[in-house]
């Protein structure tokens, strides 16, 4: 096994957090999902920790940043194909997600943005093989 990263998110609400991620297609690990986190598989090898306000305050020993005024930090995600790159947008919006800029193209990259139910930034891009 190869080293994994486990990028921990805080939300208000886990399960409208875990559904909002299902409707985009990802699936969860069961044996790391719990009532005060959801571990959204990515890939393999990468993974994003839904946490609970309070069991992020755990973790961390800070306060969750407020997502309204400040960002902590901003998401990338390379997919296959410009087609993915807007379906995953588009669902987002469709689950409750918000758009987050336009459409953006610069030399080989395609992508797109969208702000989780929490406000956490991800882009989703597509890198045109050369």
């Amino acid at each position: 096994m190869g080293t994994q990263i486990f990028v921990n998110l805080h939300v208000s609400d886990l399960n409208a957090s875990i559904e909002f991620f299902t409707k985009l297609g990802f699936a969860f690990d069961e044996n790391l999902t719990n009532d005060e986190a959801g571990c959204m598989i990515i890939d393999e090898n990468i993974y994003a920790l839904l946490v609970t306000e309070p069991f992020f305050k755990t973790i961390t020993e800070r306060d969750p940043a407020d997502t309204r005024t400040v960002q902590e930090v901003a998401l990338a995600l390379s997919v296959d194909g410009r087609e993915r790159v807007d379906e995953l947008a588009e669902a987002a919006v469709s689950a409750g997600g918000q758009a987050a800029g336009e459409p953006m193209e610069e030399g080989p990259m395609y992508s797109r943005g969208f702000r989780d139910l929490d406000g956490h930034l991800w882009n989703v891009l597509h890198l045109a093989a050369a």
